[in-house]
């Protein structure tokens, strides 16, 4: 459906909107995905110019990984913007550093269809006092789901590994990775990832670490071999549940689909936390430098369009 198409299903007249966000796919742009300039999905950023151009919203919230900066469309992208009468600003953030047990680096542009615009170096100071930046550990994030024996909360699973995958597993240390394994367990990639001395690879077959926050949840991010998904103690991958509260959906959030559709859901989506920061970040630029923060009360209603 086209950006007019849809503005005239949902009644919005140009300039009735407050806040456009849009987080096309990353995958092209990502040092964790393909890379593939070819990927028809690269496209998709330019998307976000045709929307902004049909329904002139007051912001525009863009979220991405970095390696979108480098590629031409982001810069084609803000060209566009500002030719619409837009300021951006923009920032190179980590989701750990928004009370997020979870590293991962995000590119977050914010653009206003209004008179000067001042943003600060960092992202951080446009929140309220009271917005809690302190990470937990993933380790007692992951404990909020409780006990994976005989629990009735069907995401609180894990995949059941082959024996030679389990034996794995069970080989490696709190802490550790596919560098501990035995020869004997070890895969023909790791061999030759130490051959080559690429010995900071310590993705697939680790354990999320015992303190401090997890790595990336990707849109594998149950599956061991993938990444470093071990549970930090118990030998086995990490359940759908525990994904999703490292990425600080509620306990009680339910998806839908099957395994791979839910651990894509999870993997692809803003931490819940940072999307909560980054709310909270537009409202402060759209109320201005002199205001008394009464803006930040989250329960008024607000016309938002998300695209993703």
């Amino acid at each position: 459906m086209c950006a007019q198409d849809l503005q005239v299903q949902l009644e919005l007249p140009p300039g009735s909107l407050t806040l456009l966000t849009a987080c096309p796919p990353c995958q092209g742009f990502s040092s964790l995905g393909t890379r593939n300039k070819a990927d028809r999905r690269n496209g998709l950023v330019e998307e976000v110019w045709r929307f902004a151009r049909a329904f002139r919203p007051a912001s525009i919230l863009i979220e991405n990984v970095p390696g979108l900066a480098r590629d031409w469309r982001w810069s084609e992208l803000r060209t566009q913007l500002g030719s619409l009468g837009y300021q951006i600003g923009s920032w190179t953030v980590d989701a750990a550093d928004f009370g997020v047990p979870q590293r991962r680096r995000r590119l977050i542009a914010i653009a206003l269809h209004q008179g000067d615009m001042a943003t600060p170096s960092d992202l951080r100071d446009l929140l309220p006092p009271w917005f809690d930046l302190t990470a937990p550990d993933a380790r007692n994030a992951i404990a909020e789901a409780g006990a994976i024996k005989n629990t009735s909360d069907s995401l609180h699973r894990a995949r059941t590994p082959t024996p030679r995958v389990l034996e794995r597993i069970q080989a490696i240390p709190a802490g550790g990775n596919h560098a501990d394994l035995p020869a004997a367990l070890q895969l023909a990639c790791h061999r030759r990832l130490r051959r080559s001395g690429r010995t900071s690879a310590t993705g697939p077959y680790g354990r999320i670490p015992l303190e401090g926050p997890a790595p990336t949840m990707t849109t594998r991010c149950t599956t061991v071999s993938c990444g470093r998904f071990i549970h930090p103690v118990e030998d086995r991958g990490i359940s759908l549940r525990e994904a999703a509260l490292l990425q600080t959906f509620p306990a009680n959030y339910r998806f839908v689909g099957s395994h791979e559709s839910i651990e894509r859901q999870i993997g692809n989506a803003v931490p819940v936390r940072l999307a909560h920061a980054l709310g909270l970040a537009v409202r402060s630029l759209l109320a201005g430098p002199d205001n008394d923060q009464s803006y930040l009360d989250l329960n008024q209603p607000d016309s938002t369009l998300v695209m993703h």
